[in-house]
């Protein structure tokens, strides 16, 4: 765990007079962002001293309640526990109306007890130790989907795609449309400023398979740590923007039941401590290195699906002819399955996982992956052939569809408590279990729909 040296905020505060007030926040299981507004007063001691956040900060649910059963709220009288802000972290909120810093903080492992085991980029920071314990440096990336909203629902208090600079609202899917984009510039505008701003790396835009949809890459890292930092924050930053615009930008893995889900694809790759790309080969399905890494995905997905897909609604995103995959499959440069191994160069050779929903918390996304990835190469499995054509036409094994299964085996899974840590994964188990029991007892209206004239 990389902290901050106090240099960092000395420069900032000196470089910004202006700035009067700084966010800290951390990253929760749900990869909710979390904190404080500060001073800037305030700033220059949390590099030297830290910064006490109450234990139960990461023990809550997705509305932000208690979970008793974590551990982390009364037994432990709600204790203090000493954050650290993360290095390169802090910069400006660009999106604010008054100048604000932003600064993420990460549990310091000693000083953050008793909650430090249930900080999630813990968890991450684990796996890509073991596998560099082993020689192999993980590379990765994030790619986000997210729908741009109307802050105001329609008339039957539905949510609805934002209006273009045309002042029209988006009706027709228009996938890859440039005319799409062109409406959304002055968004997009400040979303490309902003991630400057913050050395976020955007890249690529696209409009998406549904009104309203977009996806931009983040560039890939050689540092995975970094990499899913870099996703926790831009997520941060895109809602930010798009409050700016009057917007709201969603990234529900499931908000419209008649259009495309949004998801989280995480490319990844395996280097030497050279930085030579280890995938890398002629072949399009790679060398035996990925296809080990890949087979240990697919061994390992059933257990991780609670972490990919951690909400009631990232499991209807899972439906044939979406661009959602459906089973443990694999495939080369195939749109169709869960693991892909995209075409391009020789070395750029990587698989793309694409099972996560962009509710997924990145931290704990990436780290069952890589996990996964550690016990292909260490058992040396073999994934099997390739589909070729409509991965959705082929008989394979399909994934759980509902959130009580995929709960149980990570529950049961002797892999995930060695790999992510049976400490961590008993907070994460027991919010699930209180968002699971919560959303189960709340009557709505699809019951009253279904039921209250026929049952």
């Amino acid at each position: 765990m990389r902290f901050a040296d106090p240099a960092e905020a000395e420069a900032f505060l000196a470089t910004h007079p202006e700035v009067r007030l700084v966010e800290l926040f951390l990253i929760d299981s749900n990869g909710v962002p979390r904190g404080k507004l500060l001073h800037r007063d305030e700033l220059l001691a949390i590099y030297r001293d830290g910064r006490p956040l109450p234990s139960t900060i990461l023990g809550l649910t997705i509305n932000g309640e208690d979970v008793e059963e974590t551990g982390l709220v009364w037994e432990v009288g709600d204790a203090d526990c000493w954050s650290y802000p993360l290095a390169g972290s802090l910069c400006l909120q660009p999106w604010r109306t008054q100048p604000t810093g932003q600064v993420q903080v990460s549990m310091h492992p000693e000083q953050g007890r008793p909650a430090s085991h249930a900080d999630p980029r813990h968890v991450l920071a684990r796996v890509v130790e073991a596998l560099q314990a082993d020689g192999y440096q993980p590379v990765m990336a994030a790619e986000l989907e997210f729908y741009l909203l109307d802050r105001r629902e329609d008339s039957q208090a539905e949510p609805q795609p934002a209006r273009q600079d045309n002042g029209l609202r988006p009706q027709s899917v228009q996938v890859y449309g440039v005319y799409e984009l062109e409406q959304q510039q002055a968004f997009l505008d400040d979303l490309y400023a902003a991630c400057e701003a913050q050395g976020l790396p955007l890249r690529t835009a696209i409009p998406e398979y549904a009104p309203g949809q977009l996806e931009l890459t983040l560039e890939h890292r050689f540092d995975a740590l970094q990499a899913m930092d870099e996703a926790v924050r831009y997520k941060r930053l895109v809602k930010g923007v798009a409050h700016r615009h009057g917007k709201q930008a969603c990234f529900m893995a499931k908000p419209f039941a008649a259009r495309a889900g949004n998801g989280l694809h995480l490319h990844v790759s395996l280097a030497d401590a050279a930085g030579r790309n280890l995938f890398a080969s002629e072949h399009p399905a790679g060398t035996p290195l990925l296809r080990q890494a890949l087979a240990g995905m697919q061994a390992t997905l059933l257990e991780s699906l609670a972490l990919f897909c951690p909400h009631a609604n990232s499991f209807r995103r899972f439906q044939a002819h979406s661009y959602a995959p459906l089973n443990c499959s694999w495939g080369v440069n195939n749109r169709t399955v869960s693991l892909r191994i995209p075409g391009g160069p020789p070395a750029s050779r990587h698989i793309e996982h694409r099972i996560c929903g962009a509710d997924a918390n990145p931290y704990l996304a990436a780290a069952a992956v890589l996990a996964g990835a550690h016990l292909g190469l260490r058992e040396r499995l073999d994934p099997g052939e390739p589909v070729t054509g409509n991965g959705y036409a082929q008989d394979q094994p399909a994934l759980p569809c509902d959130w009580l299964s995929a709960l149980d085996s990570l529950e049961a899974s002797a892999w995930a408590r060695q790999a992510l840590g049976a400490d961590y994964l008993r907070v994460y188990l027991a919010i699930k279990r209180e968002e699971y029991r919560q959303f189960m007892a709340e009557v709505g209206e699809q019951d009253w729909r279904w039921y209250l004239g026929q049952a």
